[in-house]
């Protein structure tokens, strides 16, 4: 956790974006500012103090000063900037050129609302917007999950043109608390090809059935170029080294190795149903 009131905070901030600056040429940078915890705020006796003297009665104005010095700073170094929304739910107004990300969703946590509400509420106080709340393609379920991904409609909350206008773009996101160099290319591709299709197509773009076999075909480009893609049918690309064999075997060793594969799942399930 960062200390909003030290000074200090702020001038290792403005070195530290002066050095990405130098290095990334990016026209914007992202400042995160989501997940305050405002306990750790509340029990520090020097923000106490700190907010009796400013005439400070609610935690969020703390935020607002941290929020306030920040999008300063970093606006006096030329960078335009984007935050999560955090901070706008919590009832802090950020400059008016800010890009608010949104990412909560009752998908993600069940103690959250659904990401439309959200939109709607940051939609109503004119930021533009981009939204990443449905595609966090680290949460991952059986089946064709790539078919939620694909079906979420960025546009899709109540609002007028204009506030929908709002929405200038989408992100996927992929989190690493169980995602790490051995897992990260499958379990991106190819859910990460339906929210690009989704979001580079027109708007009347959007039936599940013909996307299927565009994203499939799509996999079996990216297998032959070595790329480990996840299935989006249960389909076949072909023999590669990767299916099973460096060759492809003969007919009799393929026979044995589906015998062997039916045989042990019909072992397995006869020990799941206590009969061994």
């Amino acid at each position: 956790m960062l200390n909003p009131i030290q000074n200090y905070t702020y001038d290792f901030f403005n070195e530290f974006f002066k050095e990405v600056k130098d290095v990334f040429k990016d026209e914007y940078i992202h400042l995160g500012m989501d997940e305050v915890y405002p306990g750790c705020w509340k029990s520090n006796p020097d923000i106490k103090d700190f907010m009796e003297r400013n005439g400070m009665t609610k935690i969020s104005e703390v935020e607002q000063y941290y929020v306030d010095r920040t999008l300063a700073n970093v606006k006096s170094m030329g960078y335009k900037y984007m935050i999560w929304q955090d901070p706008i739910d919590n009832g802090v107004k950020a400059a008016e050129d800010t890009i608010v990300q949104v990412w909560k969703d009752k998908y993600l946590d069940s103690k959250l609302d659904y990401w439309y509400n959200y939109i709607k509420d940051i939609a109503a106080k004119n930021y533009s917007m981009v939204l990443s709340a449905p595609w966090y393609l680290n949460y991952i379920s059986y089946g064709q999950s790539w078919k939620k991904y694909y079906e979420a409609d960025p546009r899709g909350f109540t609002g007028t043109e204009e506030q929908k206008d709002l929405v200038i773009g989408g992100e996927a996101c992929m989190w690493g608390e169980y995602v790490d160099g051995t897992n990260i290319i499958p379990r991106l591709w190819p859910s990460a090809s339906a929210v690009g299709e989704r979001l580079w197509s027109r708007e009347d773009v959007t039936d599940v059935e013909s996307a299927k076999f565009r994203l499939d075909e799509q996999r079996c480009r990216m297998l032959r170029r070595g790329i480990p893609t996840q299935p989006i049918l249960n389909g076949y690309c072909g023999d590669y080294e990767w299916e099973m064999y460096e060759e492809k075997p003969s007919s009799a060793h393929t026979v044995y190795a589906n015998l062997t594969v039916s045989v042990f799942v019909s072992l397995v399930c006869l020990i799941y149903t206590g009969i061994f």
